[in-house]
């Protein structure tokens, strides 16, 4: 549903009959969605280009760089872009003069140039939403170096420098550009090498500029009237408008967790409830920011696409999940909540990584043997599991399955003759490799000044530095094959960590950093030519693709950087999700998993985690669970061939469903789900009209609005923190009305370690008061959820609860004056009792029902 195929109309043109048979494209995908003309007299690089190419590059930077440290991280990408600025362009093309003027362009010589050199088209438009790609940092949302700048400054409270965090993002974004521009004729110029992701975009850029006026003779004459600005305009303006409810005046609705509400003291109840921080089972949304957040839009993504999450999603959370948490109680996964992120102690507590952290930002040995081992939750622990599985299932998977396919097509690829494209390509300017050999050359020597003059706050060795870009560089045409053809992109970021957490552990930063230059440099590097691909289709001149994705790409980091460097220094205890209020939005879901993997792989290093030292080291298992599991379903496939169901069953995409959790939620997957069944289900299959013209422009409206909104709501009421005080909004109260979900359900652990009793201690304490009233002053506002959790977990009595919790809280006073009064006056008089009651030593008993 919703291929490429039926995304845009099929354009015929003239030209296309003068095309030779041997020159179409081998892949029907393609023949079927590119055109194959082209008209090179059309001007690139116009004033509109620059004007709203580099607007969007920067306004995408600032807005995805703000939303990455909200609870629901949105991510603005260049859809929004490719539909927003089509009726800018245009108008612009109808109100600008058309006086022209000769400017001299380094590189490329003296050029007439002319603020309106005709009407806005669509080579225009290619480059506009390049410039948006390369804000959006190809899809990823900001940079991914600048995790390492707050993961410094927020969570290890140490700090660096920008000229250090602006080096490190520059150079881990360009430096695997080098090498993907000398890497170009092998995956970009053969036909074989398709790259499927790329015929979306062109399917929308052809809908986007057919005309306007091309409607279905049964449509109505109200859907005639409602051109795609229109409805753009419309839509943006309601999601703007309604983003005010569930950002600020009913917060409640960001998750509609109703099995909390219906059994607001059951612990269990709250587990299975919580969308936030349990199983999410019934939670819903009505905020578009929590449908949207680390999966994307719904809208845009195929729906057998959708069901393959569905399925792998609901294996892992309800059925995975429950049983190794409830029924085995895997790794003590009672002793800590059943959906976090947080590392903790074998208490149940939260591990102080500060305290294990030393002068030098090495670990501290003698501070960790005093914590003890590192524990995570159930979830997170059998996410890396499945992690593991993931890599190695899709290596299997994508060599059983396409591997054929991959030789033959770059063996092809090699020896074909050129296709209508490359063909038409060829009337452009090529790019000199010596840019590329440049920007290569300039772009490690400034990643090794980095490494060897900034080494303080790097932490990373020059050789190092030269591992990972060699690493990167290695791996880039394989997987860019396996991408261009089977649009897989296995990743290396959990390889890189484990190699340089076993060649260098104690050193977070050091291992960090490592994984990004050699796994973003890699990644941006694919994206470079996947990008290079479209224009390669859409016949942009290779030289001004070249510029504005190195231009955009300099503009968005320094954004990034400097957005990042305002928020982590004015908003106080930022990403510190304990020490902000209950409903702050600036919790840093996917920078506390940063953070996490810089402890697990960097401070405390695998051999203490996943190694003999550590206490998961059956997780490595999952390797090879994965790299077997499609051998398995490639010899079903080979014993039953008449059994079509057998090749479709995708173990990759089954076991990374919830490759995004954490940071991801159940209820982000809940609400993405249903949204992507609901349009690319019904609305395709009954409405398909509606969904060829509308869909795309309704997605990238949703996410407008909502940007536009968050900014406002935080500009106006967010830095003065003015807050409303209601069930459905109150800085004090979480909004989800979950407060249990986060409680172990082990004996013994309580949710704040403020005022945690081990479980020795209170067997002690047991083993000394026969009554068992003991009593702990609470002081703080989480009292209320700390004795509830204590209670619910078995550790205290009825006499306890009732004083803990309803004299607590309802005769605060007495308690305050009365509290140890009251414990030590029953403990005494219990004690001198039990001295003087005579038949103790003469053996008098009494004889009746009550005492015999």
């Amino acid at each position: 549903m919703g291929t490429v195929e039926i995304e845009a109309p099929i354009i015929k043109t003239t030209k296309d009959e003068d095309v030779k048979e041997d020159e179409l494209s081998p892949i029907e995908e393609v023949r079927l969605t590119v055109p194959n003309d082209d008209d090179p007299s059309l001007p690139v690089w116009t004033f509109r280009m620059w004007f709203l190419g580099l607007i969007s590059c920067a306004l995408l930077s600032f807005l995805n760089q703000f939303f990455s440290y909200r609870k629901e991280p949105l991510v603005i990408s260049q859809i929004t872009v490719q539909v927003a600025t089509l009726p800018i362009g245009r108008f612009m093309a109808s109100v600008l003069p058309d006086t022209k003027f000769h400017v001299h362009i380094p590189f490329f010589g003296k050029k007439e140039l002319s603020l309106n050199p005709g009407p806005f088209n669509m080579k225009e438009h290619v480059l506009i939403s390049i410039f948006a790609n390369a804000g959006s940092a190809f899809g990823g949302g900001s940079a991914y170096a600048v995790g390492i700048v707050t993961i410094i400054k927020a969570f290890y409270k140490r700090n660096i420098s920008y000229l250090a965090g602006w080096i490190l993002i520059i150079t881990t974004q360009v430096l695997g550009y080098g090498w993907a521009g000398l890497l170009r004729k092998y995956v970009v110029e053969p036909a074989h090498m398709w790259w499927p992701s790329t015929l979306v975009q062109i399917s929308l850029f052809r809908t986007l500029h057919g005309k306007e006026n091309e409607v279905d003779e049964q449509e109505t004459e109200v859907q005639q009237r409602t051109s795609r600005s229109k409805f753009f305009l419309i839509a943006m303006l309601c999601s703007f408008l309604w983003y005010m409810v569930p950002g600020y005046l009913f917060q409640s609705l960001q998750s509609i967790a109703w099995v909390c509400w219906a059994f607001p003291k059951s612990v269990t109840a709250h587990q299975i409830g919580s969308g936030f921080r349990g199983l999410g089972f019934g939670a819903l949304t009505l905020d578009w920011t929590v449908v949207a957040s680390f999966l994307f839009s719904p809208l845009i993504c195929p729906f057998f696409a959708i069901v393959n999450v569905f399925i792998g999603y609901v294996l892992i959370i309800y059925i995975v999940m429950p049983i190794s948490y409830w029924g085995l109680n895997v790794y003590n996964a009672r002793t800590f909540p059943i959906f976090s992120s947080h590392l903790f102690t074998a208490q149940g507590q939260s591990y102080n990584i500060t305290a294990i952290v030393n002068d030098k930002f090495e670990i501290d040995l003698a501070q960790y043997d005093i914590q003890g081992r590192l524990n995570l939750s159930l979830f997170f622990a059998l996410a890396y599991g499945f992690g593991f599985a993931t890599i190695a299932s899709t290596l299997s998977h994508v060599g059983l399955f396409y591997g054929r396919e991959i030789y033959t097509r770059f063996r092809a690829s090699q020896d074909e003759k050129v296709d209508i494209h490359t063909k038409l390509m060829k009337k452009y300017e090529d790019i000199p490799s010596w840019w590329f050999h440049l920007l290569l050359t300039g772009s490690v020597l400034v990643s090794l000044a980095l490494c060897i003059f900034l080494k303080d706050e790097v932490q990373m060795p020059w050789w190092g530095l030269i591992f990972a870009a060699g690493l990167a560089f290695v791996f880039t045409l394989p997987i860019s094959i396996i991408t261009a053809t089977t649009n897989q992109t296995p990743g290396l970021n959990i390889i890189t960590e484990y190699i340089m957490g076993v060649i260098l552990p104690g050193k977070p930063i050091a291992n960090v950093c490592f994984k990004t230059y050699g796994y973003i440099s890699m990644v941006q590097a694919i994206s470079f030519l996947g990008d290079f691909k479209l224009g390669h289709y859409m016949k942009i001149p290779p030289r001004s693709m070249f510029l504005v994705q190195l231009i955009g790409t300099l503009i968005a980091g320094s954004v990034n950087l400097f957005v990042a460097m305002w928020l982590l220094d004015s908003i106080d205890n930022i990403c510190q999700e304990e020490l902000l209020p209950e409903n702050s939005p600036w919790t840093c879901p996917g920078q506390r998993v940063f953070f996490d993997a810089s402890v697990i792989w960097g401070l405390v290093a695998p051999q203490r985690i996943f190694g003999t030292l550590g206490n998961y080291g059956a997780l490595n298992w999952f390797f090879l669970g994965g790299l077997l599991g499609p051998v398995a379903v490639w010899i079903l496939h080979i014993l039953f061939p008449s059994q079509s169901w057998i090749p479709l069953v995708n173990l990759p995409v089954l076991i990374g469903a919830t490759a995004s959790m954490p940071p991801a939620t159940p209820v982000n997957y809940n609400a993405w789900i249903l949204v992507g069944t609901i349009f690319n289900f019904f609305v395709f299959r009954y409405r398909k009209k509606w969904w060829q013209r509308y869909n795309y422009i309704l997605s990238a409206a949703l996410d407008a609005g909502v940007a536009f909104m968050a900014v406002l709501i935080y500009f106006t009421v967010g830095i003065e923190e003015k807050n409303l005080y209601w069930w459905g909004a109150n800085p004090d109260i979480d909004p989800e009305h979950c407060p249990l979900a986060s409680c172990p359900t082990a004996k013994g652990v309580i949710v704040d370690e403020r005022y945690s009793i081990s479980y020795m201690e209170q067997n002690q304490i047991r083993a000394m008061a026969p009554a068992l009233l003991v009593v702990v002053p609470y002081p703080g506002d989480r009292v209320f959820l700390d004795a509830i959790c204590y209670f619910a977990s078995g550790s205290l009595d009825l006499v306890g609860t009732i004083f803990n919790i309803f004299v607590f809280r309802y005769r605060k006073k007495w308690l305050q004056r009365h509290d140890y009064i009251h414990s030590a006056a029953l403990d005494a008089g219990l004690a001198f009792m039990a001295v003087l009651i005579p038949s103790g030593i003469e053996n008098e008993n009494l004889r009746w029902w009550g005492a015999a």
